[in-house]
């Protein structure tokens, strides 16, 4: 790292088809954040990029399954996840997305100049095609019936009942997922990247010599997709959503999104220096620049070979020099699921546990799938917070400023000497931990970084509790302050080091010691000398009750969606009840079930998820707080017919008065819908 002047680091692109979770945080976001704030408080040139991905057919599919446009659909969860990465502090110099018109410019003319320096071939080929959607068809939006199983819906490339690798011509009956139709198959040109000569010519040479330095679940996969002979790969398809191929005779083509996306790091780049009147290119082109990907496993691949395939075929880019990705995070005993809301979305996290990010932050770091994978559980969680955090840390300095705050009225002692440490066994200690952090984090190993520092904490809890100054006061008053003196210091060196993997915590830190800044370099002096007045003392952060822990365990299991394959769509099983108990025909009656409209609506401040309706059942107008923000702007939801349950007991919701339940259907992906009545049904009309 000291053979360059700066250091370009880039975040996956996150899909925008649904928000952040948890194992994104911990295979990508987190990571990354962590190394920038390490190079930062090293005093190095950084910046920090990343963007909302905006392409593909998923977005299309969701956009077609809920009356949408696909622009809506991104415009949604880019805003959403752009929040809730400031939210939460993930640090980005600058957060971009691929529908940008500087990123439509940079895609196309990447895609030019690799065209003019004939970097592809051009083919035609037969795809599956959907007659009534009037679209070609990817692999996975062909359902049939496997041959190996007889699983009716298995997919075009894989058959989830019994895991078999297939093709859509390996489908007995392939229909079509857009429309349900047969698909035909039809002749279609695309452009395909020379993967094959890259390989040879570059490739081969490039990985191998990161043997050493790129992590080896990265270069033993790496080397097994070299070992198996990379093929050329298309870089457009038949789409009408994404960047158009800039070339005549290519109407009804855009740009691949694999292709697309990484190149939205150098378009979100440019969008940066054009704000802060840089030169992009210092960042993208100078060979002092190094240049790191944080990504998760799965996108390995594009990032160690098809990216850097694609930057060699223009030949004006620097390289990646490392690529540290980490494994996956699983989720109390599963793989974190987007499609069966199995998974602790963020924005919700920081719903339902305010003020709480830095706890996160040291769990996941505490658990980070840096060479393989691992396991969030809320009981694990409660117990890394509770029995490390607050017990080992937040006791620790706590028991500081009580005992100073005591003895002291808050002031430094004067021990005669304005050393850093009057004891050297903790001045060495504290040296260790600066270089053994300094050295993991330049490894990407954050886990032991993080747990360096915890082990210093240690030290300190085991000094203060050696020496015992609350029996010394009277005995040895010059003891006492000694100690206190050396315990004060070594809080200071622990919000110094906690910067990179819990800022907001060492803000709070500098914050009780009343520090003239609220951030300092790891070569910073943390200016403490005697006579200086600390801040009183409070707990620095609080134990996480069992109550908290059971409430998030519940909603999980409430969200959890059957998996278990059946022959029939996917969207109608996940719509059918789960596990409801049968109820008798006076049960129903009780229900009082209306139809309404809603005729105001407006967010519910602090809450992510909930509008406050105003909902017109005839008679009156009720006010309803309703989970739907997420699938509904109070403007969207203005003027929906809707079926409103009224005889439910009232119940206060974030401080307002809920007076009933709209009634919700849920569609594909958890998409909730609302629950109309048909025809000109009079509001206030009752449903039976």
């Amino acid at each position: 790292m000291s053979n360059f002047k700066r250091t370009l680091v880039t975040a996956a692109l996150p899909y925008a088809n649904g928000p952040v979770h948890l194992g994104h945080l911990a295979g990508c976001y987190l990571p990354a954040d962590i190394y920038v704030r390490y190079l930062k408080l090293k005093g190095e040139e950084v910046l920090f990029i990343c963007g909302s991905d905006e392409h593909g057919v998923p977005i299309t599919l969701k956009a077609k399954a809920e009356g949408k446009t696909p622009q809506q659909v991104v415009d949604y969860y880019h805003n959403m996840m752009k929040g809730a990465f400031e939210k939460f502090g993930i640090d980005f110099t600058h957060y971009s997305r691929t529908s940008s018109p500087v990123h439509y410019q940079t895609a196309s003319e990447f895609f030019t100049i690799l065209n003019n320096k004939g970097s592809f071939d051009q083919k035609e080929s037969e795809q599956y095609y959907d007659e009534e959607a009037k679209q070609f068809l990817a692999d996975r939006y062909i359902v049939g019936t496997c041959p190996n199983c007889g699983n009716e819906n298995a997919y075009g490339d894989q058959c989830e009942s019994c895991g078999k690798s297939l093709s859509p011509e390996d489908l007995i009956n392939p229909r079509s997922k857009l429309s349900g139709a047969k698909p035909i198959k039809k002749p279609t040109t695309h452009w395909f990247l020379k993967l094959d000569e890259i390989q040879d010519k570059f490739l081969n040479e490039y990985v191998g010599s990161h043997k050493e330095d790129w992590k080896s679940n990265v270069y033993g996969q790496v080397k097994s997709w070299l070992d198996q002979g990379m093929q050329p790969r298309a870089v457009t398809r038949d789409l009408d959503w994404g960047v158009p191929v800039p070339v005549e005779g290519a109407e009804g083509k855009v740009l691949y999104v694999w292709f697309d996306a990484p190149i939205g790091y150098i378009s979100a780049t440019k969008e940066w220096a054009m704000k802060e009147d840089q030169n992009w290119e210092t960042w993208w082109k100078d060979k002092d620049t190094r240049l790191l990907h944080f990504i998760g496993k799965d996108n390995i691949v594009f990032h160690t070979l098809i990216f850097p395939a694609m930057l060699y075929a223009d030949g004006s880019y620097i390289m990646p020099d490392n690529v540290p990705a980490n494994e996956f995070l699983n989720l109390e005993g599963g793989k974190l699921s987007t499609s069966r809301n199995w998974a602790v979305w963020l924005h919700e996290y920081m719903e339902d546990l305010p003020n709480r990010e830095d706890e996160l932050r040291y769990v996941l770091t505490s658990i980070m799938p840096e060479s393989s994978d691992s396991e969030f559980t809320w009981k694990d969680y409660q117990a890394r917070v509770n029995n490390e955090l607050v017990a080992i840390l937040a006791n620790f300095i706590n028991r500081v400023m009580v005992l100073t705050n005591k003895y002291y009225g808050g002031v430094i002692p004067n021990v005669g000497s304005t050393a850093e440490f009057t004891e050297q066994a903790l001045y060495d200690r504290t040296n260790k931990a600066y270089d053994e952090i300094d050295r993991f984090l330049a490894e990407f190993r954050f886990r032991e970084g993080l747990a360096e520092v915890i082990d210093l904490c240690r030290a300190g809890n085991k000094y203060l509790t050696d020496k015992e100054p609350w029996k010394t006061q009277e005995s040895n008053p010059e003891g006492t302050a000694e100690v206190l003196y050396n315990c004060i210091k070594l809080t200071a060196h622990l919000g110094a080091l906690l910067q990179p993997f819990l800022p907001n915590m060492a803000r709070r830190i500098f914050k009780l010691l009343n520090t003239t800044k609220t951030e300092y370099r790891f070569d910073e002096a943390i200016d403490l000398l005697a006579g200086h007045k600390l801040s009183a003392a409070e707990p620095l952060i609080r134990k996480v009750e069992d109550t908290e822990v059971q409430a998030q365990i519940d909603k999980l299991n409430a969200n959890k969606v059957n998996n278990t394959p059946a022959p029939v769509p996917a969207a109608v099983e996940e719509a059918k009840p789960q596990g409801k108990a049968s109820i008798t025909y006076d049960d129903f009656a009780k229900l009082d079930i209306r139809s309404g409209k809603i005729v105001s609506a407006e967010k519910v401040e602090g809450a992510d998820k909930l509008l406050k309706l105003g909902i017109d059942i005839g008679s009156e107008v009720r006010t309803v707080v309703s989970g739907i923000a997420l699938y509904y702007t109070p403007e969207e939801a203005v003027g929906k017919q809707v079926t409103i349950l009224i005889n439910l007991q009232p119940r206060k919701l974030r401080g307002i008065m809920s007076e009933g339940m709209i009634l919700m259907a849920e569609a594909e992906g958890g998409r909730l819908l609302f629950v109309s009545p048909e025809g000109d049904a009079p509001v206030g009309s009752s449903v039976s």
